[in-house]
């Protein structure tokens, strides 16, 4: 059997450098690829990152979902230790909040990133 390693999910964007460069604010990771088409950031570790792509004409998805809109095909889940800072830190780089929730395990909120691409920070309780 071959051996299959994730080495990133890949987010389509018109502005790959800035998107890449709104992540590292989040997540501290080091910048590997930058180009006009292509960015990567990758934890010191090496282990899995996240890339971005150049997509002139990316239509951003519709959250929450509307029949007959671009449907989100994937988001970011991201655990924070402080919610309120990492909301605070997110949105002072350029991301919009779009929903939350509660439940018994964690306390959520939604954002769009630049790119209107929704990711969740969350804690859990």
């Amino acid at each position: 059997m071959p051996s299959f390693t994730l080495t990133a999910a890949v987010l389509g964007t018109p502005d790959p450098r800035g998107l890449a460069r709104f992540y590292q604010r989040l997540l501290g990771w080091p910048l590997r690829d930058d180009t006009g088409e292509w960015a990567t950031l990758r934890p010191a570790d090496g282990s899995t990152g996240l890339s971005f792509q150049l997509e002139n004409d990316h239509e951003p998805p519709v959250w929450p979902p509307e029949p007959g809109t671009q449907q989100m095909q994937l988001h970011l889940d991201i655990l924070v230790d402080d919610l309120e800072g990492a909301c605070a830190v997110a949105e002072d780089a350029g991301a919009t909040l779009a929903g939350g929730h509660e439940d018994d395990d964690e306390i959520v909120r939604v954002y769009r990133d630049p790119a209107g691409h929704p990711f969740c920070l969350f804690v859990r309780r």
